[in-house]
């Protein structure tokens, strides 16, 4: 199996209003290896959910190559990379994006049902994500009954119960307070560690940041600078405790 799981190269994303064209990305290189836990950093504006979008294929370049796993998403039709999504990556965001009236468990399973997994199957992978985010007893709870950090929880739960290579976080502890962020933060690298899946967070959080490996800067639609975290060179060099 191949060591990268993320490749970019060149990538460039124009938006065109009609009247102001906006380079939002003038060309990025980025990889990232499997398993990898990676921050991006930057001032807002400077295409760091951009990036993050167009990784996912949540958003198509102007230019350039991505090969998530080896797969172009370019050249697939948007079935097929909607399908691929909703198996291979997870997604959390700084909104939770609950349904309101559904349950957490309900909440949790609706991507497999959605995919096509029997109910049965979808109710025991839920149960078993809700266990690993230590809210089992929250599971017949509306998302108005939880706290933020429980919401969060929920929404990482579910974007883990597909078992994705790649979860996608788009400043997902912007809307915590710094306690529940710091336990949002230690969830995610827990289960990093434990499950080997992929993580790539966009956060203005440098303490968010320096929990991962790798911290990217970007300025002006380029990444301008990396660093290896010091979490990362332990985990390199056999030494997390994590």
């Amino acid at each position: 199996m191949k060591d990268t799981i993320i490749e970019a190269a060149s990538i460039q994303k124009i938006y065109d209003t009609g009247k102001v064209k906006v380079h939002a990305l003038r060309g990025v290189n980025l990889n990232v290896r499997r398993g990898e836990m990676v921050a991006i950093m930057g001032p807002s504006g400077c295409g760091k959910t951009t990036l993050l979008n167009c990784l996912s294929g949540l958003d198509d370049i102007n230019s350039g190559t991505i090969l998530i796993d080896g797969a172009d998403l370019s050249k697939l039709s948007d079935a097929k990379r909607t399908e691929f999504r909703s198996r291979r990556m997870g997604f959390v965001f700084q909104t939770y994006n609950l349904l309101p009236v559904l349950s957490s468990i309900e909440n949790i399973e609706l991507p497999l049902l959605v995919s096509g997994t029997p109910l049965k199957e979808a109710r025991i992978k839920a149960q078993r994500v809700l266990e690993q985010v230590h809210l089992s007893e929250w599971a017949q709870h509306k998302p108005a009954e939880l706290s933020g950090g429980q919401r969060q929880r929920i929404t990482i739960a579910r974007a883990l119960v597909n078992e994705p290579a790649i979860v996608w976080g788009d400043e997902p502890t912007g809307d915590l307070d710094s306690m529940n962020a710091g336990e949002i933060i230690d969830l995610m690298v827990n289960l990093n560690r434990r499950s080997g899946q992929t993580f790539v967070l966009v956060t203005h959080d440098p303490n968010i940041a320096n929990r991962t490996d790798r911290i990217v800067y970007m300025t002006d639609g380029l990444i301008v600078d990396e660093k290896q975290t010091v979490a990362g060179q332990q985990r390199r060099s056999g030494t997390d405790q994590a």
